[in-house]
């Protein structure tokens, strides 16, 4: 089984993919945060480095799913490569960051890596606005973070947006997190943590959005 998490940058994906492995027993894949040569340069000279990090991006993201397409264990994805492509790169590219050139290359590499990629059985989307993005980046406290603009997090919750409410290929359950704090509220966490039960035994492949009710 495959549970990917997906959401902006400050939603709180990897806090929660770890949480829910320790309920449910599922191993966890991680974005390729640490380590990655390109991040910090990437936000000091976007144009500069905006290619060579979605393609570092989308490698680790294609590994990852060829180990969870060959693997017989329950696991949950920190981010799906989905994201890479229609948000992410798209994003830098409408915004004039990324050059077309380099869209053009960027996408035709994605699209062949399609055809041997299967969807999450769930996707988890973390739908959270600016105050909390914001509040939850300065917090964490990495410092090649601190350059991300106001309009960079505001556009990205805009293509955010338009994937989930075009999103086909599975099951997606919508999680508004800006009212939650699952790490610090017990009773927070196991709202989430009923409604990934419900979304898992639910048997048809549309959405299901849950407005912290």
């Amino acid at each position: 089984m495959h549970i990917a998490i997906t959401g902006n940058i400050g939603a709180g994906k990897t806090t929660l993919a770890t949480k829910l492995s320790e309920h449910f027993g599922w191993e966890v894949l991680y974005e390729a945060i640490e380590g990655n040569p390109y991040l910090p340069p990437f936000y000091e000279d976007m144009p500069r480095w905006a290619f060579h990090l979605q393609m570092y991006f989308l490698k680790s993201r294609y590994e990852q799913v060829l180990q969870i397409q060959k693997s017989n264990r329950k696991i949950i994805q920190d981010r799906t490569i989905y994201e890479d492509a229609h948000i992410f790169a798209m994003n830098l590219y409408k915004s004039g960051i990324m050059s077309a050139h380099d869209y053009t290359t960027y996408r035709g590499i994605f699209d062949l890596m399609m055809r041997s990629v299967k969807a999450p059985d769930l996707t988890i989307y973390l739908k959270a606005d600016l105050p909390k993005l914001i509040s939850q980046i300065k917090k964490r406290g990495r410092d090649f973070e601190a350059n991300i603009s106001e309009k960079y997090l505001a556009d990205l919750n805009e293509h955010y947006e338009e994937f989930t409410r075009n999103y086909k290929e599975g099951k997606l359950l919508v999680l508004d997190v800006n009212n939650l704090d699952f790490v610090n509220n017990p009773k927070d966490l196991a709202t989430i943590i009923t409604k990934v039960d419900k979304a898992l035994l639910y048997d048809k492949p549309l959405e299901l959005a849950f407005e912290n009710q």
